[in-house]
């Protein structure tokens, strides 16, 4: 949700001088969700929808919004469970390195919020929940979280200019809709347990996989490591050749993937990847795949999206430029395997996504530090074991409709 923090002092503006969207008031403290006993009410539901509707984040809000709810809910259960709080003092810290990202006072950002129609225990509270969760996985992984001398070897070549590394992996994509998390998760994990070669990693994927990849026996063809989004780039460095990864969790899929083999190229190209990206979004409807395939088959180029999709509104049409190492795993996935002009339709939430890949340019390089790459390598392992431990508490959790 961080990341649409530069657009937020606008919709700020906008919103507070709208004075708010309206809320219905009727029942507002009746139960939502009910989660292990504990009730998400209509109130906190409605408030969390207005505050992502101010971060202008995208997708479907309405459910990302319960998600959301749902998640902070049971990072807060288990910090009670571990007798963890957070210090007064960390809180108004957390709440002040927040709202610096939208370049306002912990102070102003609770003043344009309460404009917005949102209130100062809302964003409290959604600051505590992710205080308190830093904290639990800080102390339950980094301990025994250990980066290898030999993975921040492989790291630092390829992250430099006279020395990169291309990678054969394999993948395979568990579909994980609302509901079947767990049921994901949990073959992923069955899955990993049995596998012992390349062949069986492929007789799993025909059996289990849902990617298009699944024809070719989940194998990718060669790449530059510097492709791949970085948290899955740091997973595939912890990689033997033939072993299989932990799960791998993207929105609305579980993932696997095997290393199949390592190579060092020579090379002046940058190591460092930044990409400009296109997605364009449509609502779900049985009229959107032919719109998008008619948009798809008439734009070479993210520029010819203007002209092939015209008249759309702000946030349904966006092109962004990022270093790989800051676009979402699912995204960095697939933009790593396109040529510059190619593009994938997407399931995304309740949209369905055109996704576009504008050019691929080198990031100037800096001097590499070493204690940096191997804290950065620890706290994307960390990261993805966090995610793990969240979704085995979401598994295991009793979640309800009143």
């Amino acid at each position: 949700m961080t990341r649409f923090l530069p657009l937020l002092t606008a919709s700020l503006i906008a919103l507070a001088a709208a004075g708010g969207p309206g809320a219905a008031q009727e029942n507002l403290f009746a139960p939502r969700i009910i989660i292990n006993d504990r009730a998400v009410t209509h109130y906190e539901y409605q408030q969390r929808l207005l505050f992502m509707r101010l971060l202008r984040a995208p997708g479907d809000l309405e459910k990302e919004a319960l998600d959301g709810l749902i998640e902070d809910r049971l990072r807060l259960q288990e910090a009670k469970r571990l007798g963890i709080k957070p210090a007064e003092e960390d809180l108004r810290k957390g709440m002040e390195e927040f709202a610096a990202r939208a370049n306002l006072s912990a102070d102003d950002f609770i003043k344009a919020l309460g404009q917005g129609g949102v209130a100062a225990e809302t964003f409290r509270d959604f600051v505590s929940a992710g205080l308190v969760w830093r904290e639990i996985v800080r102390a339950k992984f980094g301990p025994l979280t250990k980066v290898t001398d030999l993975e921040v070897d492989r790291a630092i070549a390829a992250e430099t200019r006279k020395m990169a590394l291309n990678v054969a992996v394999s993948e395979l994509i568990i579909p994980a809709p609302p509901g079947q998390e767990a049921a994901a998760m949990a073959l992923a994990q069955q899955i990993k347990a049995d596998v012992r070669s390349e062949a069986g990693f492929t007789a799993a994927v025909a059996r289990h996989s849902a990617a298009q990849s699944r024809e070719q026996g989940g194998r990718l063809p060669m790449m530059p490591l510097a492709n791949l989004p970085q948290g899955l780039g740091a997973v595939i460095l912890g990689l033997a050749p033939g072993q299989v990864s932990d799960p791998v969790t993207l929105p609305g899929a579980v993932a696997l993937f095997q290393l199949r083999g390592l190579e060092e190229v020579r090379t002046s190209a940058p190591a460092a990847i930044q990409v400009e990206y296109a997605r364009l979004r449509l609502p779900a409807t049985p009229e959107a795949d032919a719109q998008l395939a008619q948009i798809r088959s008439r734009s070479d180029t993210c520029k010819d999206l203007y002209g092939t999709a015209p008249n759309l509104p702000e946030d349904q049409l966006i092109v962004e430029t990022k270093p790989m190492s800051a676009i979402a795993q699912d995204i960095g996935l697939a933009l790593s395997r396109m040529d510059a002009g190619e593009s994938v339709l997407r399931n995304v939430g309740g949209a369905r996504e055109l996704l576009m890949l504008c050019a691929r340019m080198p990031v100037s390089e800096e001097p590499i530090n070493r204690a940096a790459v191997r804290d950065r390598l620890l706290n994307q392992k960390v990261e993805a074991q966090s995610d793990l431990y969240l979704a085995t508490l979401r598994a295991n959790a009793i979640i309800r409709e009143p």
